[in-house]
């Protein structure tokens, strides 16, 4: 299965007999993983924030590790270290939990900022040093972590520049009253239901070919110049003190790309760009001292930005072709 479009239908299908409500979160993963960036959950305890991580994780067929950050979590903890073997009398190297495929930072504004910066240096480089020797990380590799936005007591808040290192950051809300009275039903029928009952339905090798077909997506000049301008745009507001940086803007590039092929079209429009303004830019925005005094949120912001930043108005007309088959017409 190399067409993106089925990889996240497969993937939301599964993970729906379980999961209630959620696809934009569980498109969001889709994206990233597609795109192969990483992820920051927040929602309040009991949303299902580690459970849909795990879902995506099983449905995919991915390698899924899961670390409960704790202030005493040590980075070695996280990416491993030599062990005396006194039957041998030689050191093994004994691999941390980083090695997988999927993982789950639970509550990472729990742990130390040392610690959360051996897991940031993992994402971004890809590789981990332990005591001289430097290891690859396993390909695909995505982080998911996790926070809770309203127990701030023995926290540690990621800092600017590594909260930059996720490529989104997608909210979990609470559920409506008709969400949460099927998520009753659906539990009171079955009370045993969880990720166990998740079967896989792609392949980490299906994963690969996708992300090639989202590579190829096309777009087109006036959409690139349109994320240039939001962009531009969080860094010339007096509302912002420290606006978004070149990452955003590939993030931008990349997700729009991924949210066009798993729409099943070979270009991005405006609209790709605009419904992913939010959990690009909402972690990556600094609200200067009047913003904040005022009570605006950064999604306020980011409203405004989407609002007063104006849209191509030929860019759909323009990317009706890919450069390739243009060329081809020419």
């Amino acid at each position: 299965m190399t067409d993106p479009a089925g990889f996240h239908a497969a993937i939301r299908e599964e993970v729906s007999g379980v999961l209630i409500d959620n696809e934009d979160v569980v498109r969001g993963i889709s994206i990233a993983a597609l795109t192969g960036g990483h992820v920051l959950l927040e929602g309040v305890p009991g949303v299902a924030k580690t459970t849909i991580a795990n879902l995506f994780a099983r449905a995919s067929g991915l390698e899924y590790n899961r670390i409960q950050m704790t202030p005493d979590i040590l980075p070695a903890d996280i990416t491993g270290t030599h062990i005396y073997r006194e039957q041998t009398g030689e050191f093994d190297l004994q691999r941390g939990p980083v090695f997988a495929n999927v993982v789950v930072a639970d509550e990472i504004n729990r742990a130390t900022p040392k610690t959360q910066s051996a897991l940031l240096e993992a994402m971004q480089e890809g590789t981990v040093t332990i005591e001289g020797d430097t290891l690859s990380l396993p390909d695909p590799f995505m982080v998911i972590a996790t926070q809770n936005p309203i127990e701030m007591e023995g926290t540690f808040a990621l800092p600017e520049a590594q909260r930059d290192r996720f490529q989104l950051k997608l909210t979990v809300d609470l559920p409506g009253r008709e969400m949460e009275r099927e998520l009753f039903d659906r539990f009171d029928a079955e009370p045993d239901i969880g990720p166990d009952t998740i079967e896989q339905v792609v392949s980490s090798d299906e994963l690969t070919a996708a992300r090639s077909v989202v590579a190829d997506v096309h777009v087109a000049e006036p959409v690139r110049e349109y994320i240039l301008d939001l962009v531009r745009a969080t860094r010339d507001s007096s509302d912002v003190e420290h606006g978004a940086s070149p990452r955003a803007t590939l993030a931008f590039l990349n997700t729009a790309k991924a949210a066009a092929a798993i729409d099943g079209r070979e270009y991005v429009i405006p609209d790709d760009v605009k419904d992913l303004a939010h959990p690009v830019l909402r972690h990556r925005l600094v609200l200067s001292t009047d913003a904040e005094l005022g009570g605006e949120s950064v999604d306020d912001l980011v409203d405004e930005f989407i609002a007063s930043v104006p849209v191509p108005d030929d860019a759909e007309a323009d990317t009706a072709q890919p450069t390739t088959d243009r060329a081809t017409d020419d």
